[in-house]
């Protein structure tokens, strides 16, 4: 099964695709859609519903799995990364219906077996499971592989986390 992991983000959306086998997990490829700060927002929306439609294209996905957005401080950034992460479920979700979602949490401990892992703990693991010869970067790419390894983990339960 190919899995696409989303990290949402207006400046920086990371993406990683997986295949999984059982218990095998092989990485295809990873990356991130940027979009230049002085851009208007509506411009700025376009290239990421067109870059997701691209990343559809390249790798048709069977499922695609979210990370759930958290804001502690600023609001205003929260919601200028829901505007993109709303495109990004609408290029998604023309496509299929197979839309899943991990709070951090959840992929923390998926990958790392401890719920409050740092940053760097994740994506040391990520490239332990992954076989990877460095860490990806930037950190919004491995955010998203961590994203799909979740999901592959999650398997018989994945319902649990379906989009509604």
């Amino acid at each position: 099964m190919i899995i696409l992991g989303i990290d949402p983000g207006l400046a920086t959306l990371g993406y990683g695709v997986i295949e999984a086998d059982n218990q095998k997990r092989r990485l295809i490829q990873y990356g991130t859609l940027t979009t230049p700060a002085g851009q208007p927002m509506p411009q700025r929306l376009r290239a990421i519903y067109q870059g997701m439609n691209q990343l559809m294209d390249i790798y048709q996905p069977e499922d695609v799995a979210f990370e759930e957005l958290f804001f502690s401080k600023n609001i205003t950034t929260g919601i200028n990364v829901s505007h993109a992460r709303g495109v990004a479920l609408l290029a998604v979700v023309q496509r299929t219906e197979n839309l899943y979602e991990y709070t951090p949490m959840q992929i923390k401990q998926a990958v790392t077996g401890y719920g409050g892992a740092d940053k760097h703990q994740v994506q040391q693991m990520v490239k332990i499971l992954l076989n990877m010869k460095e860490i990806a970067r930037p950190d919004d790419a491995a955010d998203a592989i961590a994203v799909a390894l979740t999901h592959a983990n999650s398997m018989n339960m994945k319902k649990l986390f379906k989009i509604q």
